[in-house]
């Protein structure tokens, strides 16, 4: 018989990014230390990890994704954002590992069955600073709409992170998201992460089975143009493959593509593409 997806729901995706932060903080040379990847990770994590193809074994694009969006955190604090919100925030240990003001009130959100496991494994530990944490079904427009109110409700610029979300939803199910969100006046930023189709294509074929249940679908050829079209305004791009390169993670192969021509991050047709993008809430 053939054994069944070590991935047996969305969720469990977090424990295989955690094995890449668990495996960078050990470096001498680590980019970022989270000491809590591994023991959040567990033994799931590091099996999922063992069934990558060898050209992600590395984890170089959960390195730099990690290392990207910890300074567009930096960046938005820098500019005022009073509040963070993480969307199907899974394994993510930024609370306790950055250097954030402890003032800053962090609400998580994700599916019951992770946010009780994270709230059992961290239970011990102390986040630097207001952390909370709820249960929601972030497919479902009216908990989620009921949710973003709650979590808004008494900031002026909040910051929202989708990362490792976006992927797993289908366009229809990013444009209803994106649209609650440039809704609410007090989220001035978006951080996401983005793949043009060939890249989550490839993710796709890579991992074979192992993705059967928790299945990728969003990758959109016109790549930033989708959000713009919905009216939020870019404001950084950082294509993944040159960042890489730039802080050293990147395999040979990777170091030889980025010396092609960079693709239109609006035009992707069939460019293997990735990035993170900060995007400004429409009305600002």
């Amino acid at each position: 018989m053939t054994p069944a997806p070590l991935i047996s729901n969305v969720s469990d995706t977090a424990r295989w990014v955690a094995i890449y932060r668990a495996q960078e903080s050990a470096r001498p040379d680590a980019l970022f230390h989270d000491p809590l990847a591994d023991r959040l990770a567990g033994e799931r994590g590091r099996a999922i990890a063992a069934t990558a193809p060898w050209q992600m074994r590395s984890g170089w694009t959960m390195v730099a994704r990690t290392v990207l969006i910890d300074a567009l955190i930096r960046q938005s604090l820098a500019e005022g954002c009073d509040r963070i919100i993480n969307l199907a925030a899974g394994l993510d240990t930024r609370p306790y590992r950055l250097a954030l003001p402890p003032e800053l009130t962090w609400i998580e959100a994700d599916l019951p069955g992770i946010i009780a496991e994270k709230n059992e494994l961290l239970a011990s530990e102390k986040p630097v600073c207001r952390l909370s944490r709820e249960s929601v079904d972030l497919s479902d427009a009216d908990a989620r709409g009921k949710f973003l109110a709650r979590a808004t409700e008494g900031a002026t610029r909040v910051l929202v992170i989708s990362e490792g979300l976006l992927a797993y939803l289908t366009d229809d199910q990013v444009r209803a998201l994106a649209n609650s969100l440039a809704a609410l006046p007090a989220i001035r930023f978006w951080i996401i992460d983005l793949a043009s189709p060939a890249v989550r294509d490839m993710m796709k074929k890579g991992m074979g089975r192992q993705l059967v249940n928790a299945p990728m679908h969003f990758g959109p050829p016109n790549g930033v143009a989708f959000f713009e079209q919905l009216g939020w305004r870019v404001r950084e791009i950082r294509q993944m493959m040159k960042e890489a390169v730039r802080i050293r993670r990147a395999p040979w192969f990777i170091r030889l593509a980025t010396l092609m021509p960079e693709p239109d991050p609006r035009s992707l047709g069939r460019a293997r593409w990735g990035g993170i993008v900060r995007l400004e809430r429409p009305s600002v």
